[in-house]
């Protein structure tokens, strides 16, 4: 089967070891996707900038059965998230809406899973069309976008001006599984 035919799967992984697993896979050919945004962490000394991992712990992974022993005989795999030892792929929607914000090049940061909040559209800019729920924090607000299968979510900022009321939001019909709350 082509590789763009195959469903995405989220790995669980060890500790810290997000950036070494797709290493491991690029050595193995297999189709992988890591997304990273920018951190500040802070030391005694000095406060740097780092990419870091938007869902620690987590790598999403496109395989043939076939394939399947190859990824999990990687030393820091622990599993193929599922139900039970049923994997379940992640919705193709929901990932491309993840890439979508990484590529729009505003600033994204983890965020809270969120199951409940107003209904919304982005009208315009790189993030227009997508639907979900809107967010505040202090004086900005963001758009989140959930995944549900690991029952996290990214956020993104942008501007209350591009944001509209969306009367006929179902997040079982939305395209883009993405939620804001107010």
């Amino acid at each position: 089967m082509p590789e763009l035919f195959l469903p995405w799967f989220v790995l669980s992984l060890k500790p810290r070891s997000e950036k070494a697993t797709a290493a491991g896979l690029d050595r193995h050919g297999i189709d992988h996707y890591l997304p990273l945004y920018h951190d500040r962490r802070r030391w005694s000394d000095r406060v740097k900038r780092i990419q870091a991992p938007l869902f620690p712990g987590y790598i999403f992974c496109r395989f043939s059965y076939s394939q399947r022993l190859q990824v999990l005989n990687l030393p820091s795999v622990h599993n193929i998230v599922g139900a039970g030892k049923t994997p379940i792929p992640v919705p193709d929607s929901e990932l491309s809406a993840v890439r979508t914000m990484i590529e729009s090049g505003r600033p994204v940061l983890p965020w809270p899973y969120l199951r409940k909040g107003q209904p919304v559209r982005i009208d315009d800019g790189p993030l227009a069309g997508l639907t979900g729920t809107l967010a505040r924090d202090a004086a900005t607000w963001r758009i989140v976008v959930n995944v549900s299968l690991l029952q996290r979510s990214v956020a993104v900022q942008l501007d209350r001006d591009c944001i509209s009321p969306c009367s006929n939001f179902s997040p079982l019909s939305t395209p883009v599984h993405d939620r804001l709350q107010a």
